[in-house]
């Protein structure tokens, strides 16, 4: 169960489709089922998104900043693939692969509520999603 925030220049007018290209990557490599959607797209003028390039020696032109929130204990495998595969599929939609900046942050089952102000995944009311 993912939760993403995914924030781009207001200069992209394909939010829904940059949203679905992240969205369809996850599903395919960690296997969730696809109504297992959370999701916050915000597009914001572009002076507020400041992006660089680490040091590596690339220019982003307008940058896509994806944030991974989900459970803890995909390997580092799995991890790259989901990078790879977002990359891809941000592509075809019109996202250069220097454009896509990708933070992942992971957590555990005590660190959800769906609703109600209860832990779901303490609870027993969902099962903690496998690895």
């Amino acid at each position: 169960m993912p939760l993403v925030r995914i924030d781009h220049s207001d200069a992209r007018t394909n939010s829904a489709e940059i949203a679905s290209a992240v969205h369809d990557a996850i599903v395919s490599v960690y296997g969730i089922p696809s109504r297992d959607r959370f999701q916050v797209v915000t597009a914001r003028p572009a002076s507020t998104i400041v992006a660089q390039d680490a040091g590596l020696g690339f220019e982003r032109t307008d940058p896509v900043v994806i944030q991974i929130f989900t459970q803890r204990g995909r390997s580092d495998q799995a991890k790259q693939r989901l990078y790879a595969q977002i990359a891809r599929r941000l592509e075809a939609v019109g996202v250069p692969g220097s454009d896509v900046f990708i933070g992942y942050v992971e957590n555990g089952p005590q660190d959800w509520s769906f609703g109600f102000g209860r832990a779901q995944y303490l609870t027993g009311e969902l099962a903690v999603p496998a690895s």
